[in-house]
């Protein structure tokens, strides 16, 4: 692939977590077996593509060893891939990333920016595979304490914009490169909404934009009972309410728990771009 891929409307990437630990499905996917069968049924329902991820990013997570990254996701991209599913791998790592696009993945998911492995972008540069950039400070463990802004909006437009030139100055080609927001790292909830509400200024980077919010914390914490979150299997109606109003919004993709409704979501909000602008109201 050497350009990303550009439907015409805003892609659905379904999330295959192949870990024991992820804070929505940890554990349910870890069999290669359940893990193909689940990325199957994610395309079929929608996904446009399915990003296979080894290694938790939940807040307090400790990391896998590159052995076991490279065990649980190298199978389940080769699977996936040869059955003809579309397939983005979600790592740091410049091995894990080499070795799934050599079994067929056709975007590296990034979520530190290059910033956790320095052979990342050069890497990915000599593989020719597109990739994302997502806002980050810090692994798991820390990056809780880490989120602390003077402008949310605007600190979070500079940073990404420095991963941008990072990844152009490692030769990775422009039209290849999405970059994330990052909803959740190093964020709080307000810090979230606000990224949410500004989506403009993130699209004035001049790359497409993804957008993460699947049962999120956040979610958790608005549609609250007392002091008591919603359960995160809870959030999916809200998700694909941020779903309609990004895509909305001109989204490039939206990294998603499940396909059908957010593809759903998505033709509404294209219906409802088409539809032509009057001025007034029906019936004056």
């Amino acid at each position: 692939m050497t350009t990303l891929p550009q439907p015409g409307r805003t892609l659905v990437m379904g999330i295959l977590n192949v870990t024991p630990d992820s804070f929505s499905d940890g554990g349910e996917f870890l069999a290669v077996e359940a893990a193909v069968a689940h990325g199957l049924a994610l395309h079929a329902e929608g996904a446009d593509i399915v990003d296979v991820g080894g290694e938790s990013t939940r807040p307090g997570a400790q990391r896998a060893d590159v052995e076991t990254e490279l065990a649980r996701v190298v199978p389940v991209v080769e699977r996936l891939s040869a059955a003809g599913v579309p397939v983005s791998v979600d790592t740091m790592r410049a091995a894990v990333a080499a070795a799934a696009v050599h079994a067929g993945a056709v975007l590296v998911n990034d979520v530190s920016g290059g910033l956790a492995d320095p052979a990342m972008l050069p890497t990915v540069a000599d593989l020719g595979a597109s990739y994302v950039a997502m806002h980050w400070r810090g692994h798991s463990e820390t990056m809780s304490d880490l989120a602390v802004y003077d402008d949310v909006v605007i600190d979070v437009c500079a940073e990404l914009s420095e991963r941008l030139a990072a990844a152009l100055a490692a030769g990775i080609r422009r039209d290849r490169v999405v970059l994330d927001p990052g909803l959740g790292f190093a964020k709080t909830a307000a810090h979230n909404w606000a990224l949410l509400g500004r989506l403009d200024a993130l699209a004035a980077l001049g790359q497409p934009l993804l957008v993460g919010a699947s049962r999120k914390r956040f979610l958790g914490a608005l549609l609250a009972e007392g002091d008591d979150p919603r359960p995160v299997r809870e959030r999916e109606d809200a998700g694909v309410a941020i779903t309609a109003l990004v895509a909305a919004a001109g989204a490039w993709g939206v990294r998603t728990h499940t396909a059908r409704p957010h593809r759903d979501a998505i033709a509404v909000a294209g219906r409802l771009a088409a539809e032509p602008q009057r001025e007034g109201r029906a019936g004056r």
